[in-house]
């Protein structure tokens, strides 16, 4: 089991994230906007613009022992969902550190998380970069199957 970390340990790593996401906004012109959670929540949305999605969203939450990151990819299919389903679980086996999952409303996200002890500027670069990647990839051939009558001429 990973370490837990406390609250000082927490205020420590948050400024850093927010240093390095600054970094990286500055550094990627794909990047629309950051923001932060309310409140005492330790959560980013790092919004960046897209070719095949206009804009992914990657929420990142950073809890006692883990960072955790996910981004809202699709709604739940209209049609061909067997297709799509498989689709999207045959893409899980090449990613690396995300996951295509079912959540609310049956919508599909792209999810993962990374141990604290492990998190540095470098490790959330991959992170995003990874999961912007992923979005652009998978979007529209997942896009045409589960809703392909929407495209038929």
């Amino acid at each position: 089991m990973s370490d837990l970390h406390d609250d000082a340990a927490l205020a420590v790593l948050e400024r850093r994230i927010d240093e390095w996401l600054a970094v990286f906004h500055t550094n990627n012109e794909v990047v629309a906007d950051i923001q932060r959670g309310e409140g005492d929540e330790r959560r980013w949305f790092v919004r960046m613009r897209g070719v095949e999605k206009e804009f992914t969203t990657v929420w990142l939450t950073l809890g006692q022992r883990t960072l955790r990151y996910e981004t809202y990819v699709l709604p739940a299919p209209e049609e061909n969902v067997a297709e799509f389903y498989e689709h999207l679980l045959r893409r899980n086996d090449r990613l690396v550190g995300a996951h295509f999952s079912i959540g609310i409303e049956d919508a599909v996200f792209l999810r993962g998380e990374i141990a604290v002890s492990a998190l540095n500027q470098q490790e959330l670069d991959r992170i995003l970069g990874s999961m912007y990647a992923y979005v652009e990839q998978c979007f529209r051939p997942a896009l045409y199957i589960g809703f392909a009558s929407r495209f038929r001429d």
